[in-house]
Order: structure tokens, then C-alpha cells, then sequence
């Protein structure tokens, strides 16, 4: 299939699925919020910059899952609030990032979105990872996410970029759902998950 319209089949299965993701699951991200709100004062929402494609910035949407910050004092991992280090676990501080699938500003595949001053420092290698929109998930995520190191995803990113189609988008998140629960099994007890900063 032509490049050209496996790109436009990618844009549609974007808007498809983000817009009927966010019909379904809106009363539970309501709820979700109202429980971020009632365990520690701030706005359920939090507000990110974060590199897009070709290292654009662009505004990312997360469930807050950290106390505010105060001065003087904790880690990130201190920080992290009962609820919201569960939310973390399941990916569901994720859900937001629905809204920027359905903006344009990321896709449902792809490498995960990282902080601007991180591509600063990027080899020309590692700007591969810019060729294409950030994704929800992605081929470093159904193979390891955060259980593997920076350069392994790295490896598995660029791999993609290389490999793209758009039935290994579909393939990807086919696999998605069981690599989640299987990773998560792996981390039960290697303690809180990364924080805000470091998990990209």
C-alpha cells in the first residue's frame, strides 16, 4: 500500500478510535478526576511540553498523580500519592493524551513523547525517534517500556521509525492490552513507579 494513504489510514484509525475512546471513558476519567481533586489540593489535570514530531513542543495532558510541590522537600517518588501511583501503574494518568490524538498533536502509535530539553540532546541516531508523531503506545512499550533501559527503547523506537506501517500500528495495539499486564506483573514489586519527569 501506497505511503501516502497508509498515513491517511493512520490519521483516520486516530480520529476513530481517540473520539470514541473519549465518548466511552468519559464518566470514568470524571470520576477518576473528582478522586485526584479529593485526595490532594491542585487541578486533576496537569499540563506538560513535551517534544512532538520533528521536535516541535506541544501541550501534553496528564491525570496529576503527584502531590504539588513544596518547598524544601520531597523526591518525585515521595510525592506520588496512593491513587495516583495506581493510576500510573495501569496507565490510566494517560487517558488525557486522548485529546492530543484527536488534536493531531500525537497518535495512538509511536515513540513516547519526551521532554523537550531531553531532544536537545539527541545524536543524530536518536532524532530518528522525531520522524514520526509520539505516540499513546508504541513498539518500545509491547517490549519492555519502562522494565527497559533509555537505549534499549531507544533501539526499539528508531526500529519502528525504519519498519512503520500501518498494519504494524494495528499489530501494535493489538498487543498492547496483554504487554500492559504483563509488565505490570513484572514491576509489582520493584516499587513506585518513575516519576512525572523521568517517564517518558
Amino acid at each position: 500500500m501506497d505511503k501516502t494513504i497508509q498515513l491517511k489510514a493512520k490519521r483516520v484509525l486516530d480520529i476513530v478510535i481517540s473520539s470514541a475512546c473519549l465518548l466511552l471513558f468519559s464518566l470514568p476519567m470524571a470520576v477518576v478526576a473528582v478522586i485526584i481533586r479529593q485526595e490532594s489540593p491542585g487541578p486533576a489535570l496537569i499540563r506538560q511540553e513535551r517534544a512532538g514530531q520533528g521536535g516541535r513542543p506541544f501541550t501534553l495532558y496528564k491525570f496529576r498523580s503527584m502531590r504539588e510541590a513544596e518547598p524544601g522537600c520531597e523526591s518525585h517518588e515521595e510525592r506520588v500519592t496512593p491513587f495516583g501511583a495506581f493510576i500510573r501503574r495501569w496507565r490510566i494518568d494517560e487517558l488525557p493524551q486522548l485529546i492530543n490524538v484527536l488534536k493531531g498533536d500525537m497518535s495512538l502509535v509511536g515513540p513516547r513523547p519526551t521532554l523537550v530539553y531531553q531532544v536537545e540532546r539527541y545524536n543524530a541516531y536518536q532524532r530518528k525517534r522525531l520522524e514520526v508523531k509520539p505516540g499513546i503506545t508504541g513498539w518500545a512499550q509491547i517490549h519492555g517500556d519502562v522494565a527497559i533501559s533509555w537505549p534499549e527503547r531507544i533501539e526499539h523506537d528508531v526500529w519502528y521509525v525504519e519498519n512503520w506501517s500501518f498494519i504494524l500500528d494495528i499489530k501494535i495495539l493489538l498487543m498492547t492490552p496483554s504487554a500492559l499486564l504483563r509488565i505490570r506483573k513484572i514491576n509489582a514489586d520493584k516499587g513506585p513507579p518513575p516519576d512525572e519527569i523521568s517517564r517518558v
